[in-house]
């Protein structure tokens, strides 16, 4: 208990944490967010603290593992990003045709009235069912099915297109 009676009182604590945290990460701000987010842990975790322990050492410890549970976190980041990196490298650019073409289907994607663009959408590239589909947009599955059903069809059009070779396939459609 503290001199107010309070068994997990951090108040008087605050200057300790802000210098430790400063000396660790030898930045304010990025100090500041760390006892935050250390402030934030040893409230979610204040059932773990046993009465009579010493506050300041608990709350230290606390610090020390948020910044060095960061400085994990960044560096798997980097690694990812680096790998990233490295296929981004090996992978092989699209050919100018492709690229021009790709173009092309986005563009008449997006020129899709909005209700159809978000309901293709949400069948053919997040994969999910109709029903799930109409329960996201809130609209009953026939208008759904309706939507989805007029979109693919101006995509066609577009694809049928005077001069236009047929090798847009659309996800989910019944022609193959």
């Amino acid at each position: 208990m503290d001199r107010n009676g309070r068994p997990f009182d951090v108040i008087e604590q605050l200057g300790t944490l802000r210098r430790y945290a400063r000396s660790l990460v030898r930045n304010s701000s990025d100090a500041e967010d760390l006892v935050h987010d250390a402030l934030v842990r040893a409230y979610e975790r204040r059932s773990t603290f046993r009465s009579g322990a010493n506050l300041r050492n608990w709350l230290l410890s606390i610090v020390h593992n948020t910044h060095v549970d960061r400085l994990r976190s960044t560096l798997a980041s980097r690694r990812r990003q680096d790998a990233a990196a490295i296929e981004a490298e090996q992978a092989y650019p699209a050919t100018q045709e492709h690229a021009v073409r790709l173009r092309q289907v986005r563009e008449a994607f997006l020129e899709l009235p909005e209700e159809q663009r978000e309901a293709l959408h949400l069948v053919a590239v997040e994969d999910l069912s109709y029903q799930e589909a109409a329960d996201v947009l809130g609209v009953p599955v026939g208008t759904l099915m309706s939507r989805v059903s007029r979109a693919r069809a101006r995509l066609r059009s577009f694809e049928d297109g005077p001069g236009q070779p047929h090798h847009l396939r659309l996800v989910g459609d019944g022609d193959d």
